[in-house]
């Protein structure tokens, strides 16, 4: 059982009778669900992520005036419902001890982009991880009669704005070509295997960030890019076969081969959206044009690579 649907079972069977008799006053005002860290709220747990941080559980989240008047009531009720269910028990780590319960939405929020909401700014939008965007966009919400939390998220899930997303295409497309289809092939040559396995790696990496912006979605914790790639209808699977393939071979023409299947299938669909009209495979000659068509002036003045 993935850990999503142990948390709504969790939750239907154990935490809606507890909220429906303590708090049938209240529980118009609670909006409940699972959201943000944890592979459980990706969708992507398997038996390895037991271990840690994993089994029975959900979120409440409440208004700041509801949290002012019954927070500390709900939580005090929410530690008493028990850790295991249907044979699992929650094993919370060190660092784990604030996936479920009950928050502040505001609060809640603020633990992953650093505010109480959607940003007010371009230059906010940024600065934020996009990993936390991903973290925070997980999941999800099983009821929210009030609606505050949904409609956050539903800003957030919209993705970035046009301009700070072709900010980070274009910065993407300099470093992935800088990376890749320049320092790898000079770092072989040179016989500098470190530098040539990091320009590599920077290379997929970046890639598969292009292809998550491409699709308008955050890219999520690195452990967990390359396997939500796959879900991605542009570009997702034939990326995530081309990127496993270059990590997996041992051969340099392989590898060289790869990074120009991959770089030539980013441009084509950069060309199809009308951001490039710059022509051939090199990454770096794509970033300035991309980078072009933002509207913001200020936006704009940046140098390519800042994204």
């Amino acid at each position: 059982m993935h850990g999503l649907q142990l948390a709504r079972q969790y939750y239907e069977e154990v935490g809606l009778p507890l909220l429906q008799t303590e708090f049938a006053a209240e529980l118009e005002a609670i909006a409940v669900g699972l959201v943000g860290d944890g592979s459980d709220c990706l969708g992507f747990d398997d038996k390895f992520s037991t271990d840690h941080d994993w089994g029975p559980g959900f979120c409440c989240w409440l208004r700041q005036e509801d949290f002012q008047v019954f927070g500390e009531r709900l939580r005090a009720a929410y530690a008493r419902l028990p850790t295991a269910f249907l044979g699992r028990e929650r094993n919370t780590s060190e660092w784990g001890d604030n996936r479920v319960g009950v928050f502040e939405i505001g609060a809640f929020y603020r633990g992953f982009l650093g505010r109480q909401g959607v940003p007010a700014s371009l230059a906010d939008w940024m600065r934020l991880p996009e990993a936390n965007l991903a973290a925070c966009t997980s999941g999800e919400i099983f009821r929210d009669p009030p609606g505050e939390f949904s409609r956050i998220r539903a800003h957030l899930l919209a993705h970035y704005p046009d301009d700070v997303r072709l900010a980070k295409i274009a910065a993407r497309c300099m470093s992935a070509g800088q990376a890749g289809q320049y320092n790898f092939h000079r770092s072989i040559w040179r016989g500098e295997y470190y530098a040539a396995q990091h320009a590599e790696t920077k290379f997929c990496a970046d890639a598969m960030s292009i292809v998550y912006l491409l699709n308008r979605r955050y890219a999520p914790f690195y452990k967990w890019v390359h396997r939500g790639l796959a879900g991605l209808p542009r570009l997702g699977r034939f990326v995530a076969q081309k990127v496993n393939a270059l990590i997996a071979s041992p051969e340099y023409e392989d590898k060289k081969q790869l990074i120009v299947e991959i770089a030539e299938a980013i441009v084509f669909e950069l060309q199809e959206e009308g951001l490039s009209d710059a022509e051939g495979p090199f990454l770096v000659d794509h970033g300035p044009r991309v980078h072009a068509r933002i509207a913001d002036p200020g936006l704009r003045q940046l140098n390519v690579w800042v994204g």
